[in-house]
């Protein structure tokens, strides 16, 4: 009886160190998007050149490399 629920404790403990690894491929990694808007006037990005795209909120909203043109005639780089 004592032999199966260390089998048991054992097999959890080997779960609980797979499952909470940690992941070099960022995979479970979880980035917090704060809760406001700039008043973006366009978006550029290097992948399109100077073309005006559709500003988003914020740089956690917008793709990696794109600076916000903010409506004051400021600007905001979103590298990461």
């Amino acid at each position: 009886m004592a032999s199966s629920k260390f089998s048991i404790f054992l097999l959890l403990i080997l779960s609980g160190m797979i499952l909470f690894q940690d992941n070099k491929s960022g995979c479970m990694g979880v980035t917090a998007c704060p809760q406001y808007c700039l008043e973006v006037a366009y978006m550029t990005c290097t992948s399109s050149g100077s073309q005006k795209l559709t500003g988003k909120c914020n740089c956690c909203l917008a793709p990696k490399d794109c600076t916000l043109h903010l409506s004051d005639g400021s600007q905001v780089n979103c590298a990461s």
